[in-house]
């Protein structure tokens, strides 16, 4: 493993990051509020290299505004930009909410955003405006993670008001999961009979059903009135072990680095963390946590799903068993797949992740125990580290988004694409990832990879396993 270590260490540059733009993070979270516009302060190639990423993946018309940064406004400032985009949104879009993300030259300059919104609302005193909120994003400093989870919480502390509690509504932050992920949560919480605010819901917004006529902004997403309410919650329940942790070194330790924190330090509504519910460990605990809110047992229905995802353990577990894997992707969503691949055999050789937050090696060591003494777990990585890493490692498997596709594509192995974003195939915002049915998804996706590898490599052709 020394060699391999070096590998991972020596490099001065990044080549083709696994990880994607902060705005980009902040952007998918905006798309989750009803009738918002996403606007990038910054410059043109800034948004239009995140409407490709998110039109790619999402198969949809994603509309992203820009401030259009130039030469002259990066020497004297962007406010007029500002304004202007602002008066062309609300007059082409007509928005509830604008959601305002800086990306790295806005930043760099020192533009103070909210210093410049005050400024606008003043000279429009008596006119109806939307409701702004402002997300910062430098890429520098995070992400898109980090990019997502601070617009979540840029979100919430701008419009969470704490009226009369409410004993029977709770809050969900669910991370950067597809939109079936969030359409699947929602029906549980309804078999639980629970009240909720789910956000950011992009589930319609983001995966849409055919228009008879274009919508300048889909509909969808999490009301101004239900993000007014979070402040009201009996509880918050945030999937995550790391979030945007990547950003600690901006944050005081008494500064909340995520919404649920913030609620918590603000309202006092007390926050259930957990792990991506992906397998049954995970799944199991965030069922408890269903079960303890609402008083009611886990529903019947969920109940038989995960017995059928045991009996698939069962099932598959000869063509699993000791197959080695390099997962890749950001940093909540590998930890959850690695806590997957523990129960059913497969042994995980590197676990790699652009996220800066540090804390992944010590995440992966936690929930795999002993295990992890034979486990690469590795921050700040790049696809080009990546490959040449998995020369010697001869994985099996490699689990993750399209990016990697070349590396499995030079090693003639299997790639189980998954997280974001996913190019090269259609459905990537229909993965399910979460929960009993998910994760029999990934298993059958996973196990019939590596069955048609050893199919198709086979010098006898077979039909039958």
């Amino acid at each position: 493993m020394e060699t391999i270590a070096a590998v991972a260490t020596s490099s001065t540059s990044t080549r083709n990051a696994c990880k994607l733009c902060a705005p980009l993070g902040a952007s998918v979270v905006f798309k989750g509020i009803k009738n918002c516009l996403p606007v990038i302060h910054g410059a043109q190639g800034c948004a239009t290299y995140i409407r490709r990423y998110m039109i790619s993946h999402y198969k949809e018309p994603v509309d992203i505004a820009s401030t259009n940064f130039s030469e002259a406004t990066t020497i004297f400032g962007g406010t007029k930009n500002l304004n202007s985009a602002i008066d062309n949104i609300i007059s082409q879009y007509h928005p509830e909410v604008i959601g305002i993300a800086s990306a790295c030259l806005s930043e760099t300059i020192g533009e103070d955003i909210p210093m410049m919104i005050r400024d606008y609302q003043k000279t429009k005193e008596g006119q109806p405006l939307p409701v702004f909120v402002h997300a910062s994003t430098p890429s520098y400093d995070g992400s898109h993670i980090d990019g997502f989870h601070e617009a979540v919480m840029a979100t919430v502390a701008s419009l969470a008001e704490s009226k009369h509690a409410d004993s029977r509504l709770i809050n969900i932050f669910p991370g950067f999961i597809s939109p079936e992920d969030i359409r699947h949560l929602k029906e549980i919480l309804f078999g639980f009979g629970l009240d909720y605010i789910l956000f950011p819901d992009y589930s319609d917004t983001l995966d849409n059903p055919i228009w008879l006529e274009y919508q300048v902004i889909p509909k969808g997403g999490t009301s101004i009135e239900d993000l007014r309410r979070t402040g009201s919650s009996r509880a918050s329940i945030e999937f995550g072990y790391v979030l945007n942790k990547g950003k600690m070194k901006n944050h005081s330790s008494s500064k909340a680095t995520t919404a649920a924190g913030w609620l918590h330090q603000n309202f006092n509504i007390p926050v259930k963390r957990l792990g991506l519910p992906i397998g049954i460990k995970e799944t199991d605990r965030f069922f408890k946590v269903l079960e303890e809110l609402s008083g009611k047992k886990t529903p019947e229905s969920q109940a038989r799903l995960r017995g059928r995802l045991i009996d698939a353990y069962v099932d598959g577990h000869k063509y699993l068993f000791g197959k080695r894997a390099i997962v890749f992707g950001e940093e909540d969503l590998v930890i959850g797949i690695v806590s997957l691949l523990e129960e059913i055999g497969i042994e995980t050789v590197l676990v790699a992740s652009g996220g800066e937050s540090g804390l992944l090696k010590k995440e992966i060591e936690r929930i795999t125990g002993d295990k992890s003494k034979n486990m690469m777990a590795i921050n700040g990585m790049d696809f080009e580290t990546i490959n040449e890493m998995a020369e010697e490692l001869r994985p099996d498997i490699m689990i993750g988004n399209s990016k990697g596709y070349y590396i499995a594509r030079r090693l003639g192995i299997p790639l189980i694409r998954m997280g974001f974003p996913i190019h090269d195939r259609i459905g990537g915002q229909r993965v399910l990832h979460l929960c009993y049915e998910g994760t029999l998804r990934l298993f059958d996706q996973i196990t019939n990879g590596l069955i048609e590898y050893k199919q198709e490599h086979s010098p006898v052709g077979y039909k039958y396993i």
